[in-house]
């Protein structure tokens, strides 16, 4: 979908809730709400509505209220909040339906309240100031290392042992997340571009790391576990252990024997 229609598509929902009077207010987020980065032909559609009590269930469960309904061929609800909804034309939209009380669970970066029936706006800055309190509070480096570390080598021995999947999943996404919280957390001053999930533009931000990491990632899975234990020790400095590091390299190194 691109900008223009991303932007219609936003106006029709906005008609579409406002239409409701069981809506208290919608909340656009992320690109959608037109802050920071803007949408672009990628960009799916995100958004709070805020409902009467009692009134929650009824826009999750029937999608009848989202423009052009007819033309859904998914809809599921992904958590006890949360709904996601696919269209015939590949455009998603996610969203989260909450009473006044509920939105205290929300966590937002980017947002704007497009419609405020009641004190939506004030409970939603509530909500952003604890998200950014969390955020700010410092990872706990020791923890997220030792689970990098402790990736790899669990990664590497059930890649060599047939279970292949399973090392993917532990090399390029439990050790990566470990690892990228690390690295954003060395840098404290550079511009924090997502506080919600330390992989989203990390590429902008870490223009030469982000290069690297990709890189490293399209290796074989064994090539691809030595290749971030190597940046890790390059970029974490005494947070990778000597001793540790050259503990990882042997079973890497024997991984490969194996292969």
């Amino acid at each position: 979908m691109m900008p223009d229609a991303h932007a219609a598509f936003t106006d029709r929902l906005v008609t579409r809730v406002a239409s409701e009077a069981d809506v208290l207010g919608f909340v656009t987020l992320g690109s959608s709400s037109g802050l920071g980065a803007p949408a672009d032909a990628y960009s799916d559609h995100d958004f709070f509505v805020v409902t009467r009590t009692g009134a929650q269930e009824r826009f999750r469960t029937d999608p009848s209220w989202l423009p052009d309904a007819g033309e859904l061929v998914l809809h599921f609800r992904e958590t006890a909040h949360g709904v996601k909804a696919l269209y015939t034309s590949g455009h998603l939209v996610e969203f989260a339906v909450f009473d006044l009380d509920e939105l205290a669970l929300a966590r937002v970066n980017r947002y704007r309240v497009v419609l405020d029936r009641a004190d939506v706006a004030a409970r939603l800055e509530a909500v952003r100031t604890a998200t950014r309190a969390t955020a700010a509070a410092p990872p706990d480096m020791r923890w997220h290392a030792g689970q990098l570390i402790t990736a790899l080598v669990v990664g590497a021995g059930r890649a060599a042992r047939g279970e292949r999947l399973s090392g993917h999943r532990l090399v390029r996404a439990v050790a990566l997340d470990h690892l990228l919280v690390l690295l954003r957390a060395q840098r404290p001053d550079a511009p924090e571009r997502d506080d919600l999930d330390p992989a989203r533009r990390f590429e902008q931000t870490f223009p030469a790391l982000g290069d690297e990491l990709d890189r490293a990632l399209q290796l074989p899975i064994e090539a691809a576990a030595r290749a971030l234990l190597e940046l890790a020790s390059h970029e974490l400095g005494a947070l990778i252990a000597p001793a540790a590091h050259d503990a990882v390299a042997g079973v890497l190194a024997r991984v490969a024997d194996h292969r």
